[in-house]
């Protein structure tokens, strides 16, 4: 799903970095005053989930793969304004690093997989977990949440790239940069996604959100909190309320802080390590998306787009903006080709997990309200 370069106009360009500009701003804002500072190198962590999904190529039928993208899980994780900014930032990096998705492109690719994935999927979501109210409820609205998420946003790409041979052609009547129109980019986009991507993205966020709620519940904002774990999370701090209330004045408040501290201390732990663990399993598994063959619908070269079908190859993707990837295809010159796709997602967790880590850093505390 990720646009490469000169596939959309530089005026399409423009228009979706526009757009994006104001979404940006406002979960930037949500973030700061609604995400505690603990939580924002979450926000890395849920990152660096993204990046890895996406390394994982699956193929189908024709020749074409697709990922997921992990946007839902986010949401349902930390909300939906953390989950645009996490998947951003991964998009950012496969963008300027890899050569993944086009750096014109990043607004319209932000659109479609930051914005409209990861807020429809966290609709669909919420509106499920209140009306199952059972155990299930979460991942059940979560999976439902992922799969229409993912095909909303692989709609928005395939408008995209069906209005191009519409607004932008050049004398001889040629489409200047994506030349297939609705009547195709939709039917490809979308079988795909309805079927083998979307069942990709459904597996992905349940497993993921499931493994969390497991192992690691207080990674969870606004928590899926109807579950004993959380309750049992919460025995010694409660142990440490009440040596407050019994105790006397501050001595007693002291020790309900540092009870609180302490259990959140080896929760925060217990956590850190189960998800460590998880992370580190899909790295060493991202070889897998290397046995798909094919290229995804959309994402031929130059020098390949005209063998698909379109008979000619679009003067604005000839003549258009080109920026030379560092690592381009998540590959490293003189390794396997295995081995750099793990350095690959190794060095995309490693950057992702360490910029949301520096945001949290500078982010100031939230003051809390003592009520007398």
């Amino acid at each position: 799903m990720h646009i490469p370069e000169n596939y959309l106009s530089p005026q399409t360009c423009g228009v979706m970095a526009a757009a994006m500009i104001p979404v940006w701003g406002v979960c930037i804002r949500k973030v700061k005053t609604e995400l505690p500072k603990e939580k924002i190198a979450l926000m890395g962590v849920g990152a660096a989930f993204s990046f890895i999904s996406m390394m994982f190529n699956i193929p189908i039928p024709g020749g074409t793969t697709g990922h997921a993208v992990g946007g839902t899980l986010i949401a349902a994780l930390l909300g939906p304004y953390a989950a645009c900014l996490s998947v951003s930032v991964a998009l950012l990096l496969q963008a300027l690093i890899f050569g993944d998705g086009g750096v014109l492109a990043f607004g319209a690719n932000c659109f479609n997989m930051a914005f409209v994935l990861p807020f429809v999927g966290y609709a669909v979501y919420s509106l499920l977990r209140k009306w199952i109210r059972r155990g299930s409820g979460d991942l059940i609205g979560a999976g439902v949440g992922a799969y229409l998420g993912i095909n909303a946003a692989a709609l928005c790409a395939a408008i995209e790239f069906g209005i191009q041979p519409m607004l932008f052609r050049d004398a001889a009547g040629n489409a200047l940069y994506c030349p297939y129109g609705l009547n195709l980019s939709v039917p490809a986009m979308m079988i795909g996604h309805l079927t083998v991507f979307g069942l990709a993205e459904v597996v992905f966020t349940v497993a993921v959100l499931a493994f969390v709620k497991k192992t690691s519940p207080d990674m969870i904002t606004g928590a899926v909190s109807r579950g004993s774990e959380v309750f049992g999370n919460m025995d010694s701090k409660t142990a440490g309320m009440e040596a407050g209330i019994t105790g006397n004045g501050t001595a007693g408040m002291e020790a309900a802080s540092a009870a609180g501290k302490k259990a959140d201390a080896a929760s925060g732990r217990k956590s850190g390590r189960a998800v460590s663990f998880l992370l580190g399993a899909l790295i060493l598994a991202t070889p897998l998306g290397l046995l798909a063959e094919g290229t995804a619908w959309g994402e031929w070269g130059v020098d390949e787009i005209a063998a698909t079908g379109a008979g000619y190859t679009p003067a604005g993707m000839l003549n258009g903006f080109s920026l030379k990837a560092l690592v381009p295809d998540y590959s490293f010159a003189g390794l396997p080709e295995w081995f750099g796709y793990i350095l690959s997602a190794v060095i995309g967790a490693a950057v992702l997990i360490i910029v949301f880590r520096l945001i949290g850093d500078v982010k100031k505390p939230q003051r809390q309200q003592v009520q007398a």
